[in-house]
């Protein structure tokens, strides 16, 4: 008894050639060859393909093609394989102000020096807001003195003058 060559473990290779539209396996003996206008031949699967890439629509747009299944990650694609997600390496980059050899060196400081650097900047801008805030007293008590200075006239100086009744 003779066994046929798939039974024995070998595998028949069957060329096929690809839809230039639908992306379909097209074996041997089906499919017809069209050549456009420019001479590039280009292989259909059926009537239906053919007429569909006549009338310029587009394979992504139609939901039967492998295209459109490609682009809306349908079902397993042979080409595709498993995307690998690579991941960002971290780089510090300057700001404006500062460099990046500055950043990396405020970064390794140790918590103690920072926090004291922190509440000495927190004194100074205390001590400064306490000078402003001086200032600015200093400043409306002598409008004050001068205004009493000036509050001689007897009548009010923001009414209307309306006619009275």
């Amino acid at each position: 008894s003779r066994c046929s060559p798939t039974a024995r473990g070998a595998t028949m290779v069957v060329k096929t050639d690809k839809c230039a539209f639908s992306e379909f396996n097209i074996f041997p003996g089906h499919g017809m060859k069209f050549v456009k206008r420019d001479g590039t031949p280009l292989m259909i699967i059926n009537r239906k393909s053919k007429s569909l890439m006549q009338q310029r629509k587009k394979p992504a747009k139609l939901t039967w093609t492998l295209r459109w299944r490609i682009m809306n990650k349908k079902g397993k694609v042979e080409d595709g394989g498993r995307k690998r997600t690579r991941r960002a390496v971290k780089v510090q980059r300057a700001i404006v102000g500062t460099s990046a050899d500055e950043i990396k060196k405020l970064r390794n400081q140790k918590p103690e020096v920072r926090s004291a650097q922190r509440e000495a900047a927190l004194k100074e801008v205390k001590e400064r807001a306490k000078a402003a805030k001086a200032e600015k007293a200093k400043v409306k008590q002598a409008q004050q003195a001068k205004a009493a200075n000036t509050k001689s006239k007897g009548y009010n100086k923001n009414a209307r003058g309306g006619s009275k009744r």
